[in-house]
């Protein structure tokens, strides 16, 4: 919710778990271990201007499987509930936050949208620029205070969208997929088109 009192403390665990390659659940899921070719955690899904949901995803890599995923993600919130985000870590947060608001005003479109988004998130476009006072304001104390209300047991839901192995195929410039269960006899129910563009 865009405007609930702890709204920065949830943008600022989204920029810690997320954003970029300094990422939490960059350098653990994809850099260190190398098991997910991508993983984020974000505040506002599916939007952010009521209640909402703080998701966490991350993508297997091949040989590995969305059960390791769960796992390496829940090991990463678990850190964030229970020890003290550094210093260092949170001031890199707090600057990025400013530099950010900057280069989305730098030109007149990016000015306009950002005032529209934040008058018809906050019901004033000011807030865009307060955004910024209220993360610098977020302290190590705030996050953990967020993180150990936040993500508990209690207040998860679990989904792993797991694929099937399609066969593949082209005629006259259409391709065609069908999961193994597909035969001649019931093609129209399991084979689907799509462009070939």
């Amino acid at each position: 919710d865009a405007r609930h009192p702890d709204d920065a403390v949830y943008s600022v665990i989204s920029d810690i778990m997320s954003n970029g390659r300094t990422s939490r659940l960059y350098r653990a899921l994809v850099r260190d271990k190398k098991i997910a070719a991508a993983a984020a955690g974000f505040n506002g899904f599916p939007g952010d201007k009521y209640t909402n949901l703080f998701a966490f995803f991350a993508v297997p890599t091949p040989g590995h499987t969305a059960e390791e995923m769960k796992v390496a993600i829940r090991e990463e919130i678990e850190k964030i509930r229970t020890t003290d985000v550094p210093a260092d870590e949170l001031q890199m947060v707090k600057t990025r936050a400013k530099t950010d608001l900057i280069r989305r005003l730098d030109s007149n479109r990016g000015l306009a949208m950002q005032l529209a988004m934040a008058q018809a998130r906050y019901g004033d476009w000011r807030q865009l620029f307060r955004q910024v006072d209220d993360i610098d304001k977020v302290t190590a104390a705030d996050i953990k205070r967020i993180a150990s209300a936040a993500f508990v047991e209690s207040n998860r839901t679990v989904g792993m969208i797991e694929s099937t192995k399609l066969s593949v195929f082209c005629v006259s410039g259409s391709y065609f997929r069908m999961d193994s269960t597909w035969s001649p006899l019931n093609s129209r129910r399991t084979a689907s088109a799509g462009s070939g563009r």
